[in-house]
């Protein structure tokens, strides 16, 4: 038995109810949750803006202990500590055997209609399993490829935020971008996300790393993980400030928010040649594009799903960044908080003045 924020109605918020999981199956790992980030895209599906079967738990950013593993289980044993990661893959598809294993849809890490599901009420009555994760739980039941071990001196607070935030705010950076140390990078909006690629950006030596974002105190924020500019992103010369900082326009803007103004600065922020990646999760109507001119001049447009991660690799290594201190985590973490108040978590998210806010499981 376990406690569990459970989304019952959008728009409704969260309620801690009861649930049991069941054992795990061979490649299933049962973990005791430590700590889970709150992620605008929780939000996304909690107040109704994406579709998903209900009930669900949702919450996707998450460390913890193994307490139990499947039979055919390899990559994990009990005591291990991990890190869950949105993007399972199955390591069989298209996408995984070119190396763009964030891309894998990830069916065979999931039950099948006609097995029994994962997570119960006490009665028995289906819970539906959000993001392969649930995370917004005292325990997860995972498939093996959902989660990597991690050094064990790694607080697992700041672990949590690497399962989403930082994965692909600096995955962006290192994998999608590739950033060559001189370029100039705009960041527009200074969520854990945004800040995340901010301070990755510094690591990978970018000559100007410009935050783009209308509250001050995230702006102050991305200064301290390495924004060498900020801009107010609703300034009506946003763009025109952008360009001039950057002495022409940006190699890449990342867009960090999910929302229209923010994709369109970033288009208006490139140089020739530059690249805008969205990372936001935009409304399911949202255009993103770019113009006749923007194609003459040779800018480029793209996705960066959890920043094209390889999560088994990339997840240790962010560790070590942090162990070593290049990786500033403790500055994106706002706040850490019990599970009962984690509706109040996201309503300080709506109200958009904090970065990460952290469920700590005793």
């Amino acid at each position: 038995m376990a406690k569990a924020a459970i989304l019952e109605k959008p728009g409704e918020g969260l309620v801690i109810s009861d649930v049991e999981l069941a054992d795990p199956a061979p490649h299933e790992v049962l973990i005791d949750t430590k700590a889970c980030g709150l992620c605008h895209s929780d939000l996304h599906f909690i107040d109704g803006a994406y579709p998903h079967p209900l009930p669900a738990i949702p919450g996707h950013e998450a460390a913890g202990v193994v307490r139990a593993v499947g039979s055919e289980v390899k990559t994990v044993k009990p005591g291990d500590h991990v890190v869950s990661c949105l993007s399972a893959f199955c390591g069989q598809c298209e996408f995984c055997v070119t190396g763009r294993m964030a891309l894998c849809l990830g069916g065979a890490t999931r039950r099948g209609s006609d097995a029994a599901p994962r997570i119960t009420r006490p009665g028995g009555d289906p819970v539906m399993q959000m993001l392969n994760l649930s995370a917004f739980s005292e325990q997860m039941l995972i498939h093996e490829n959902a989660c990597v071990a991690i050094d064990k001196d790694m607080p697992f607070d700041r672990a949590a935020v690497l399962g989403c935030a930082v994965t692909t705010g600096a995955g962006t950076i290192f994998n999608a971008a590739n950033v060559t140390p001189g370029e100039t990078v705009v960041v527009i909006g200074c969520g854990g996300v945004g800040l995340a690629a901010i301070n990755a950006a510094k690591i990978a030596g970018a000559g100007k790393v410009i935050a783009a974002d209308p509250i001050a105190e995230k702006r102050e924020l991305a200064k301290v993980l390495g924004a060498t500019h900020t801009v107010d992103a609703l300034a009506d010369d946003a763009a025109k400030q952008i360009l001039e900082i950057s002495g022409g326009g940006a190699h890449y803007a990342i867009e960090a928010v999910g929302r229209q103004a923010s994709a369109d600065l970033a288009v208006a922020s490139l140089r020739r040649g530059g690249t805008a990646i969205i990372l936001g999760m935009m409304p399911l109507d949202c255009k993103v594009g770019l113009g006749a001119m923007d194609l003459l001049s040779g800018k480029k447009l793209q996705g960066a799903i959890m920043g094209e991660n390889h999560f088994p690799v990339d997840l240790p290594r962010l560790v070590d960044f942090y162990l070593r201190g290049l990786l500033d985590l403790d500055t994106i973490i706002a706040e850490r908080i019990p599970l009962d108040q984690i509706n109040a978590g996201f309503d300080k998210m709506r109200e958009g003045h904090s970065a990460r806010s952290i469920v700590v499981f005793d």
